[in-house]
């Protein structure tokens, strides 16, 4: 049970970081209060800091100056003492008694702590080592061995920064960060010269940081939070006109030519909606335009194309009569007889096609689908089409896997695409060999045709499919193509789900690349044939 439950969490918080770079991804509003917000964040950051940094030093150094100027006046005042006592007590031990004990007892009343080290003249002159008299609980530790190190010979005041720490209460003193200021005396009974530590506390100006620290953070907070209502609002402003154009451009998209964008004031977004508009109003004329002359074009193919039927069945017939009994005639009027019944032979195909153009365009085109050897029908082209290639000095060459190559399609529309695809590989070959290919996998089931001629320039990949289009209109064409045989092709190719590509290169020549699904109605994700040869200079 709990083995079951345990990925849920991670489901959820991949599910949640997956929205949440889709509203990245997709939001202009959301990245512009998230990039103010960030820049925000950093501004901020780094004036706090600043000013952090200008209260402390400067509540450090007017505490700095304090201590030393008040340890300085209770080192001249302990001169003094001695001074006055010199000629009373000769006891060097009564004498740092007297010194030492009355700086104590201010000490407790005015907040600060002190040491008084042994002679510096002596060698055991360490305050660890004994002999130092100081505040009671206070840990001699308080004083850093920098400082002591540079009082082991007689110096002048100097101070530093320190951590005091105490084994027990101390009077007006508290443990933490604070400041050592150390200066020096000679007691008149021995001629010995001591060092007095004093020890301050920072904890006042600790505390004001602290409450400065917060103050700040808390007016940082709510200033990155009034920035980002602020931005919010201001991009809301920009951003909804645009999602409201972006939502209508959609429904145009869609074939709602009708929508429009409301205008409101006179500023740039107002501006911009009456353009929208205008091109929407230009858009729309032109579309339904181009749909009343395609549709008039339709009817035109259509009608001409049934129309012409009826005296082409009469040309038909005469010149088949004439065709059979060109052996009766002159040479001049025999040759006559066979170059018109050629020339019907293409009109009769330019019609077929016509006709099946006009089907596709009407939407009438259906598909009679059944299990489909692709094998058997790439062998089947080749053997129809191997007298056109002999008459072009080039052979069609079928490359097979050995095995059926099936899938659901309607066997004449496929046949006719393979038949336009060798067709015309025939008239660009150039009397070099042409090959086809064959594979199937699991999902799709695709056909190859490549020639080694002409080519195709940069771009007429995509165009080789438009009806009449050719590369070369000079060019003469033995299969007495119509110039709609590729795009009747693209259109089979649509009514079975499939993919019609087309590669070229000018010089090594083309490669047509048909990619049908193995079963109707079922998505195409790739293709088991590659679409640029692997013979290709562009592969290598």
């Amino acid at each position: 049970m709990s083995s079951s439950r345990a990925p849920r969490p991670l489901a959820r918080l991949s599910t949640g970081l997956r929205r949440a770079l889709t509203i990245w991804r997709r939001s202009i509003q959301a990245r512009v209060v998230a990039g103010t917000v960030l820049l925000s964040t950093v501004v901020v950051s780094g004036v706090g800091w600043f000013l952090l940094q200008q209260t402390r030093d400067g509540l450090l150094e007017q505490r700095v100056q304090r201590v030393v100027a008040e340890a300085d006046d209770e080192t001249a005042e302990a001169r003094s003492r001695l001074s006055f006592a010199a000629g009373t007590d000769v006891n060097a031990s009564g004498q740092q008694q007297d010194l030492i004990d009355p700086i104590i007892g201010r000490g407790s009343t005015r907040g600060f702590a002190v040491i008084l080290s042994p002679p510096v003249t002596t060698g055991g002159n360490t305050l660890a080592g004994g002999g130092a008299k100081f505040t009671q609980n206070l840990d001699k530790a308080s004083v850093p061995a920098a400082l002591e190190e540079r009082f082991s010979k007689p110096r002048g005041t100097a101070w530093t920064y320190t951590k005091i720490r105490t084994t027990g209460p101390v009077a007006g003193v508290e443990e933490g960060p604070g400041i050592a200021v150390a200066s020096q005396v000679t007691l008149p009974a021995n001629g010995e010269t001591y060092t007095l530590y004093y020890l301050y506390p920072l904890t006042e100006q600790a505390e004001t940081l602290a409450l400065v620290t917060r103050a700040l953070l808390a007016a940082a907070v709510l200033l990155v939070v009034l920035v980002a209502g602020v931005a919010w609002l201001v991009t809301r402003q920009v951003v909804a006109p645009i999602r409201l154009a972006r939502e209508v451009a959609e429904r145009l998209a869609a074939g709602q030519l009708q929508e429009r964008l409301r205008v409101t004031g006179e500023d740039d977004l107002a501006r911009l909606a009456t353009s929208f508009n205008q091109m929407a109003s230009n858009l729309q004329r032109q579309i339904r335009q181009l749909e009343e002359l395609s549709r008039l074009q339709r009817r035109f193919v259509s009608d001409v194309s049934h129309e012409l039927r009826t005296p082409l069945t009469t040309v038909r017939m005469a010149g088949d009569v004439l065709h059979d009994a060109r052996e009766d005639f002159d040479p001049a009027t025999a040759r006559a007889a066979e170059l018109l019944q050629t020339e019907l032979d293409r009109f009769e195909t330019l019609l077929a096609d016509l006709l099946e153009i006009s089907r596709f365009d009407a939407g009438a085109a259906v598909l009679e689908a059944d299990d489909v050897n692709l094998v058997d029908v790439v062998r089947r082209v080749a053997d129809n089409t191997k007298a056109l290639a002999e008459q072009r000095l080039t052979r069609v060459v079928v490359i097979d896997p050995g095995k059926p190559c099936l899938a659901e399609a309607d066997v004449r529309r496929v046949e006719r695409i393979v038949r336009n695809l060798v067709t015309n590989a025939i008239d660009h070959a150039e009397t070099r060999d042409i090959v086809i290919r064959v594979a199937a996998d699991d999902e799709t089931a695709a056909i190859s045709v490549r020639d080694y001629g002409v080519g195709l320039a940069a771009g007429e990949s995509a165009m080789v499919f438009n009806r009449f289009w050719r590369a070369d209109p000079a060019r003469a064409r033995t299969s007495g193509g119509t110039g709609l045989g590729l795009s009747i092709s693209m259109e089979d190719t649509h009514l079975h789900g499939g993919w019609l590509q087309a590669w070229g290169r000018p010089g090594e020549g083309a490669q047509f690349r048909l990619t049908l699904p193995r079963r109707l109605n079922q998505s195409l994700r790739h293709s088991p044939l590659p679409l640029v040869p692997v013979d290709s200079e562009v592969s290598a």
